[in-house]
């Protein structure tokens, strides 16, 4: 035990694993300030970068932003009143109302301090749980493996979003988008439709890019939001020190409550914020200022999302399960950089395991330490117009799921994808669960041909898997129990005048679901099992889902964020067109001059920009492009333009 634990502070305290780490740190930093982005984000980007990497500086990069983007989100909540993530949105009742009366350096403080110490006490009870848990890991088999993943996923389905049948369709199309491609156990081409791209599967980057960012910057650009209109700190940088620790015990309990919070598949920030709100003011003697600017509302959610991270990693590390959709992009890192986390990893690798952590700790205390000192700097930044900063993230999300594969496929399915998450989003499905399904379809599936290699179906008569099972179907009892039903009238958004839009998008989903089973039919036995068990059980849902929304009645199913048409809003269709002509002019002309003219069209339409200050900005992009594309020696895509002419680099 005490080598792997001198190895890990060796590692940890090595200044190559140190510049990495704060490489992540900074990138967490911006990805958290920008509206859109949020970690499942800004992690996907990092992707494709560390590709080829020395394992232990890649993962110190991702544990770097994964630490820092829920303390970066807090200049977005407290600043401008806008969540930076899902997992700040308590922060905003009471962080946003001190800003407004002149506080907002006494809230960003507390909040920093208390992130920070929600931080490290996650680390702390990922550490103590791998010391426990280790002997109990090496027990499972990969039958046992195999219902800890039914189980994971039933716990994401039930939980996620208002309505439970739609978090469940959300798992399976999940599962079965990351079965697109040759079957693990057999190589047979599966749901590939004549499309070569598809043979080696959707890479994760752009799965998760399309599905969480593309709909998120949207959204923002229809809001058409001037962000932060003042740039006034005020003063209380010591008062919110002050603050943290005369409540120090609010701190240490919604710290142990995003910790359990995070162990739990399917939950994550977005609810442990809530819940740490709803405990804080619950307990509290007096409430009357609670959502007009009180401390205490800023110091439970902040140290509350940030000890989440270190509960995610629980079934991460030790199970192979993200407990998070950041998480998950995790995993996706650590199986690229060709570890297999789970029981190989803590049983070979546990030097490897407590790097993570102790790094998950660093970060904390350098991520607080850069965000006192940058709030002055990042408050300027939030008075930038949002449509000025979403060229720039396009920019860098469309040219990151490229490094993908280096394949024009990487973009056509970041869009298609893209637009199935703006939609999801629209009619009220959990996206989350999509994500964590699609990362673990593949893993469920070999454990799956594992458990029946070695035991024959007798595996299903094993007493762990019948502890699991038991647990599973009480997950889903409960989750029937308490949980609102979707066919129960009251509770949805509101009266939805107009059902044709979700109609139609439920109806497309039957359409995928059922050309799913038409393909899983076609196949040999060891190829069909699991995508057609899935796709049987989707086009089931989807019907149940049909029927539902065909009735009269409300219920929690029927949802629609567009019910009402906005002044002056313009369309998720017509940002959508925006895309299109951005591609459109890459796959003619390439990616660096269709970028160039996207940047100047679009700055000129929708910012307004002058002259001088569009050419700035586009010519900013570009260079900024062209260094990333020769330090890390990156393609760009070609086009027609590439094809039949011989352009001087960058252009060709």
């Amino acid at each position: 035990m005490l080598e792997p634990i001198g190895s890990a502070l060796v590692t940890l305290l090595s200044g190559w694993h140190l510049l990495h780490m704060m490489i992540g740190v900074l990138v967490g930093m911006l990805v958290g300030v920008l509206p859109g982005l949020g970690s499942i984000a800004g992690m996907s980007l990092l992707l494709p970068f560390i590709y080829g990497m020395d394992p232990v500086s890649a993962l110190a990069m991702l544990i770097g932003m994964l630490a820092v983007v829920p303390t970066g989100d807090t200049f977005t909540s407290i600043l401008m009143g806008i969540p930076g993530s899902a997992a700040s949105q308590a922060t905003i009742l009471d962080g946003f109302p001190m800003a407004k009366r002149g506080e907002a350096a006494r809230a960003l403080s507390a909040a920093f301090f208390s992130s920070m110490i929600g931080g490290v006490i996650g680390a702390a009870v990922l550490t103590v749980f791998v010391v426990v848990a280790r002997p109990i890991i090496l027990l499972f088999s990969s039958a046992e493996l195999f219902m800890l993943t039914v189980l994971g996923l039933s716990m994401v389905g039930v939980l996620a979003g208002s309505s439970m049948l739609k978090g469940l369709l959300a798992c399976g199309l999940g599962l079965l988008l990351g079965s697109v491609g040759a079957a693990p156990a057999t190589g047979e081409w599966r749901m590939v439709m004549g499309i070569d791209y598809l043979v080696d599967a959707i890479p994760l980057a752009v799965m998760a890019l399309g599905i969480f960012a593309i709909p998120e910057i949207v959204d923002l650009l229809r809001r058409n939001t001037a962000i932060s209109e003042t740039v006034e700190l005020g003063r209380g940088w010591l008062r919110g020190i002050r603050d943290t620790i005369e409540n120090r015990g609010i701190v240490l309990r919604c710290s142990g409550i995003g910790c359990v919070i995070g162990a739990m598949p399917g939950l994550g920030g977005s609810v442990a914020d809530w819940l740490a709100y709803g405990h804080v003011v619950q307990l509290a003697k007096d409430k009357s200022q609670f959502g007009k600017g009180d401390v205490r509302g800023v110091l439970a959610p902040e140290s509350a999302n940030n000890s989440v991270a270190g509960g995610a990693l629980i079934p991460t590390i030790l199970f192979g399960i993200p407990g998070s959709g950041s998480t998950a992009i995790f995993l996706g890192g650590l199986i690229l950089l060709g570890i297999q986390p789970g029981i190989t990893m803590v049983e070979t690798k546990l030097n490897l395991v407590y790097t993570i952590i102790w790094t998950l700790a660093l970060a904390n205390v350098v991520g607080a330490g850069l965000c006192f000192a940058l709030s002055p700097a990042v408050a300027r930044l939030t008075t930038i117009p949002y449509a000025y900063v979403a060229p720039f993230m396009l920019m860098v999300i469309f040219f990151a799921a490229y490094q993908a594969t280096s394949h024009w496929g990487d973009i056509l399915t970041l869009l298609a994808i893209g637009v199935v998450g703006i939609y999801m989003r629209r009619f009220g499905w959990p996206r989350p669960p999509l994500l964590i399904g699609f990362v673990l379809a593949r893993g469920a599936e070999t454990y799956l041909y594992q458990a029946v290699q070695f035991h024959g179906w007798t595996w299903i008569l094993r007493p762990g898997v019948l502890i699991l099972a038991t647990i599973t179907a009480l997950s889903v009892w409960v989750g029937l129990r308490y949980g609102k039903s979707d066919i129960d009238e009251g509770g949805s958004s509101g009266a939805v005048r107009d059902r044709r839009p979700q109609l139609a998008f439920a109806s497309a989903v039957l359409v995928a679901s059922a050309y799913a089973v038409w393909d899983s039919v076609t196949q040999s036995y060891l190829a069909r099992i699991f995508p057609l068990t899935v796709s049987v059980a989707v086009l089931l849902g989807v019907i149940g889902l049909l029927a539902v929304l065909l009735r009269r009645k409300q219920s929690r199913a029927v949802f629609d964020t567009e019910t009402e048409p906005v002044a002056g809003r313009k369309s998720s269709e017509h940002y959508l067109l925006w895309m299109a002509g951005f591609l459109a002019a890459s796959a003619l002309f390439g990616f660096l001059i269709g970028l160039a003219a996207f940047f100047v069209v679009f700055l000129h339409v929708k910012a307004r920009a002058s002259i001088g200050r569009n050419t700035i900005l586009t010519g900013s992009a570009l260079l900024f492009l062209i260094a990333m594309s020769h330090v890390f020696t990156l393609d760009f895509p070609g086009g027609l333009l590439q094809a039949t002419v011989d352009m001087p680099w960058p252009f060709r």
